[in-house]
């Protein structure tokens, strides 16, 4: 590929987002560049004294109904569209007085920001851009000759170049600027149909476009050979990608895998009712505990699984105070993310220069709709996030004992904490906290007995008499198929199970808990999460 270089004599400008916006076209005007605008990007233009044309001039159409039409014009899109080598293009232009534009900078519309604020529909219409998209598609089309720019992060690139070059841009320069512009106009498109679909409640459109804008560049994926970046998409939900990073190296892909799993988990607890933490490795909870304070909710948490915690995520629903931060850093941590945290706290935390500190503002809401996506070969796999709560559900006793207080208690805390495991999933629970977690284990036994081994080693740790599991509840995120998962539980200690039902062996499972004075209920709802 050569330099190819193109001066740019006449510019486009058409921006919502201004920032920038003056300077950039001062430093066009010194480098002899026609400046061409629109609207309010003409004013603002024109008021810090540089001259300007405006798009009308240019068209002999004035802008109307309401700003809907104004670059949609042979005179714009001929002179973005045409090519500059090509004698037909160059006659056409000069039998219909077109002027040549080779360089378009437009920022669109905020719809995304429209609807972040919670506009009503007709607002969310009339901030939907048209003439933005076309002409950027136009100019991205011609790059060989047009150089397009879709944000002012990108000013002092465009800028570089001409000082470089004496008023030209590179080839490499208008093909990148062109493929960010077409990313941009199609994420654009995504918010606008998904927000669409979303309206008219439909799950299933014939197309579904995802987009998102970058955050970061990682150093790589979940393994060094893999490469990697982190996006923000239109959901604005509280969480690693809206998260204030305070201390720490820069967060890996992994670390932002478990930073949400541990913040998707700890929105479950409502910080009014109680403090809670949950400390989370490769994405499972390793403990999870409610507490009377955050420091007594770390303990009983990290008293799980302290094995496990090691070089773990660690996520708080209150603002992280210093009593909790002293305690955390007794042991290598990798993340703490937390709504908040006091100015003591943040100097105590500063002290361990490689401990990330991510502060999220607030908690995600466990009942908010949103959307999850994966990748499978050839397709994308699309579905309504798991917004099912605890809270909402009915607990149906289905065993002749029912349950004391203090047992649901426990067991409604345990399927709050199962949401959030991989299944298969079995959940020991005692005091409102995990005591056991078996997680994404092909057979359920193996899960209930993996658990309740891990609850013993915990045991022999803090030098307990006997395991915890001992006269715990037990969670499971889906029906015991057969009675022997169950069976496993009780075996371990558990005296009371969770689980949502619905197998064709349910009579089987309930007759053994009987048969054990076991409690037993149902929720009706699953929580596989694979």
């Amino acid at each position: 590929m050569t330099d190819h270089p193109r001066r740019v004599t006449r510019a486009l400008l058409s921006v919502s987002d201004k920032t920038g916006l003056i300077e950039f076209a001062k430093a066009l005007a010194a480098h002899d560049v026609e400046l061409v605008s629109t609207g309010g990007t003409a004013k603002a233009i024109a008021a810090a004294g540089l001259k300007v044309k405006d798009v009308s001039d240019l068209t002999g159409f004035p802008e109307m109904m309401d700003g809907r039409v104004k670059t949609l014009h042979p005179k714009v899109h001929g002179g973005l569209l045409a090519i500059r080598d090509n004698k037909e293009h160059a006659d056409a232009m000069k039998a219909h007085g077109i002027a040549p534009i080779d360089l378009l900078v437009v920022n669109l519309y905020p719809f995304e920001a429209t609807v972040e604020k919670g506009a009503g529909f007709e607002d969310c219409i009339e901030n939907i851009d048209i003439g933005g998209p076309a002409m950027i598609r136009a100019a991205a089309k011609n790059h060989d000759d047009v150089a397009v720019v879709v944000e002012a992060e990108d000013y002092k690139a465009v800028l570089d170049e001409l000082a470089a070059n004496k008023g030209a841009t590179t080839l490499k320069l208008r093909r990148r600027l062109a493929a960010k512009a077409y990313a941009r106009t199609a994420a654009y498109d995504a918010a606008i149909s998904n927000w669409f679909n979303r309206q008219l409640e439909i799950d299933a459109p014939d197309f579904r476009a995802l987009g998102g804008r970058l955050i970061q560049s990682l150093r790589y994926g979940e393994n060094p050979h893999q490469t990697a970046a982190f996006y923000a998409t239109p959901d604005k939900r509280p969480g690693v990608s809206t998260a204030r990073q305070l201390q720490g190296k820069e967060l890996s892909y992994n670390n932002i895998n478990d930073t949400d799993a541990a913040y998707e988990c700890i929105g479950e607890f409502d910080a009014k009712r109680t403090a809670a933490c949950v400390i989370v490795k490769h994405a499972n909870p390793c403990g999870v505990a409610e507490g009377s304070s955050l420091v007594d909710a770390y303990r009983k948490a990290l008293a799980c699984d302290s094995t496990s915690a090691f070089g773990g995520i660690i996520a708080m629903n209150r603002p992280l105070d210093a009593d909790t931060a002293r305690e955390i850093t007794k042991i290598f941590t990798e993340v703490i993310i937390a709504p908040d945290a006091s100015e003591e706290a943040i100097a105590i935390i500063g002290g361990k220069k490689n401990l990330r500190l991510l502060l999220a503002g607030s908690l995600p809401d466990p009942r908010a709709p949103g959307l999850t996506a994966k990748t499978v070969a050839g397709g994308l796999l699309v579905q309504s996030r798991d917004n099912a709560v605890v809270d909402d559900m009915t607990f149906k006793v289905v065993t002749k004992r029912a349950p004391t207080d203090a047992e649901m208690r426990d067991l409604k805390f345990a399927f709050r904490v199962a949401k959030h495991v991989k299944s298969n999933t079995i959940i020991y629970a005692k005091d409102l906290a995990t005591v056991g977690i078996g997680a994404g284990q092909m057979s359920r036994v193996d899960s209930a007995r993996i658990a309740a081994r891990k609850a013993q080693d915990a045991a022999a740790e803090l030098k307990l008499a006997e395991p915890l599991t001992k006269g715990s509840v037990v969670a499971s995120d889906a029906f015991f198929p057969f009675a022997d998962g169950m069976l496993a539980c009780i075996e371990a200690g558990a005296t009371a199970v969770v689980q949502p039902g619905g197998s064709m062996r349910d009579d089987e499972v309930i007759k053994a808990a009987d048969e054990h004075g076991i409690a037993m209920v149902f929720t009706g709802t699953r929580h596989f999460r694979h």
